[in-house]
């Protein structure tokens, strides 16, 4: 059982968003050809339904053994998109910042969360070539200054200063870990000593609003024996630059 929203999930709320901002949208797909990638056009189809043909004017995949993505990068603006949804892992997606903006392009522009480290993807890319991209977030992100005080990461905080001194708290893969690790405590306590696997599955499906201190303001951790999907919503955010700036209402995914 997965922890973090899916892929698919993703793309559903990048579709919600496109289909209220701009109902009137055409949209291009870069995906990688592989379960990943794939899992965003299917995303895209679950919100679009029968309207995907009409929206979806262009898709192109690259292989992970490709050398860039400038040629699909080419094929889709010249498809007369002004959407573009980029489903590629951090190596790809900087090159597809930078490939849009060498050619003027200037679509709305979702970048999977997969691929939005400043230091592995916005960087190298040009952090003024990345501006106004749009992406999703989950998590409280320890370097966000508006988190500064916040409850939930101070008391992530305290728990690495007693347990992990000396570690890298800008690093959100401890945060992520932290989080994760309070939710299976919380399952674990429900087994109430019954630790079989019959159990455990059961009471990890049969979550409610489990408690993670690090997740954003209104994202909840909920599961039942017909979803073992326990974060459904997403918070969007944009590149404004210098740091990902979030915006807007918790949008939960179609399924």
């Amino acid at each position: 059982m997965g922890y973090q929203p899916s892929y698919r999930t993703e793309a559903q709320i990048y579709m919600k968003y496109m289909l209220a901002q701009k109902p009137g949208a055409k949209l291009a797909i870069l995906y990688q050809n592989d379960d990943f990638g794939k899992d965003y056009p299917a995303g895209v189809k679950d919100v679009l339904g029968d309207k995907f043909s009409s929206i979806v004017v262009k898709q192109a995949s690259y292989e992970t053994t490709d050398a860039t993505v400038d040629s699909q990068l080419t094929a889709l603006q010249a498809s007369g998109a002004d959407v573009l949804l980029v489903a590629a892992t951090p190596k790809f997606a900087a090159q597809a910042i930078k490939k849009v903006h060498d050619l003027d392009w200037h679509p709305t522009f979702f970048l999977t969360n997969v691929s939005i480290s400043v230091g592995s993807v916005i960087n190298p890319a040009g952090a003024d070539n990345a501006l106004g991209i749009i992406t999703t977030g989950y998590m409280k992100d320890p370097t966000d200054p508006g988190f500064k005080d916040d409850a939930g990461m101070n008391e992530w905080r305290a728990f690495m200063a007693k347990y992990m001194p000396g570690a890298d708290v800008t690093d959100a893969s401890t945060t992520f870990a932290y989080g994760v690790s309070m939710v299976m405590w919380q399952v674990l306590k429900q087994c109430d000593g019954d630790f079989s696997r019959a159990n455990i599955m059961k009471q990890a499906a049969s979550l409610r609003d489990a408690y993670d201190p690090v997740l954003l303001p209104g994202i909840k951790v909920n599961t039942s024996p017909t979803n073992f999907h326990p974060i459904r919503a997403m918070q969007l955010q944009k590149w404004d630059g210098k740091t990902w700036q979030r915006f807007g209402d918790v949008i939960e995914g179609a399924s």
